[in-house]
């Protein structure tokens, strides 16, 4: 009979030969393993470094390309808006960094900016629905009638265009006695801040979409009421452009649900590119355009029918002062 020993033997012999194998086979492999190794990793930082240089050279070609259109804006924009009135109306969320090259751009245009109207966050949120709609209904005028199917975001909108501004170039620069207490009714309500003299109407208005998209359950609904507002600047004045950088421009932007409504798109100009030098100077181009009745998709996003009109107007003649 085959006794332990032999089992013991038999079972050492198997792991001996499975241990002199890994050591050969591994001694074989060694070199070509690490050889193909070294080389793949040396690909790799070749790669990187190619595409790091790609990088730097787009960005200096940007920065430089940026440094000319800042230089060059005041000529670019020389007396296109000049006399008219134009105001701001900020979303939650929009950086002083925008706003502020808006604002720059406008004045060098000729432009006179009346002030700035600050949303609030409690203007977006759907949770203050109803306290938006009873200030809408407390604070419009007596005549004013809203449709019935009218959401509260659409009436504060419509009542607070009234009050900020006209399509009458008899009334630009005037304040309108019968909206006068709106926009104190409207701050006073935390619903948005107001500098400068809003209420002294402008026939045009910039309207700032936020620096971010909304997300979430309600980021539809958060980007809708960006454009209600936009909506009812359009119907009461002359002319609107919102402008916002490229991510406004992406699902869940405020660019990109105007831009998506397609009765929207026709009456409001957008520009998805306001966070640099040129897509400032389209700013006023569009605005430009929405005198003369026009209205565009400007920018780099998806949506833009193409970076500036294509056939930008001359300067206007005074509508107001």
């Amino acid at each position: 009979m085959i006794d332990f020993r032999y089992h013991l033997v038999s079972i050492v012999a198997i792991f001996l030969a499975l241990s002199v194998g890994i050591v050969l086979g591994t001694s074989f492999l060694e070199d070509p393993a690490i050889k193909a190794t070294e080389i793949f990793a040396n690909q790799l930082r070749v790669s990187n470094e190619e595409y790091r240089d790609q990088l730097e050279a787009v960005q200096k070609r940007e920065a430089a390309n940026d440094a000319f259109v800042t230089d060059a804006a005041p000529r670019l924009v020389q007396n296109a808006l000049a006399t008219e009135n134009v105001v701001i109306v900020e979303a939650p969320g929009v950086t002083n960094a925008v706003r502020e090259g808006v604002q720059d751009l406008l004045v060098k245009a000729g432009a006179t900016v009346t002030g700035r109207v600050v949303l609030d966050e409690s203007y977006i949120d759907a949770a203050q629905a109803p306290l938006i709609e009873k200030l809408a209904d407390e604070a419009k005028p007596a005549d004013m009638t809203f449709p019935a199917d009218a959401t509260p975001h659409r009436k504060v909108a419509t009542a607070l265009a009234d009050a900020i501004v006209t399509d009458d170039p008899a009334q630009i620069g005037k304040e309108n006695p019968v909206a006068a207490g709106v926009l104190d009714a409207f701050e006073a309500g935390g619903l948005l801040t107001v500098t400068g003299a809003p209420a002294k109407r402008a026939a045009l208005a910039v309207l700032i979409a936020p620096a971010e998209p909304y997300t979430g359950e309600g980021a539809a609904q958060q980007a809708n009421a960006i454009v209600s507002m936009a909506l009812g600047l359009d119907e009461t004045g002359r002319g609107v452009v919102m402008a916002g950088a490229p991510s406004s421009a992406t699902t869940g932007g405020a660019v990109a649900a105007l831009r998506d409504d397609a009765a929207a798109a026709e009456k409001v100009s957008t520009v998805d590119n306001a966070d640099k030098p040129m897509g400032r100077v389209v700013v006023v181009y569009a605005l430009r355009e929405q005198l003369s009745g026009a209205t565009g998709q400007y920018g780099i996003g998806p949506g833009a029918s193409g970076v500036e009109p294509s056939a930008s107007p001359a300067p206007t003649a005074t509508s107001g002062g």
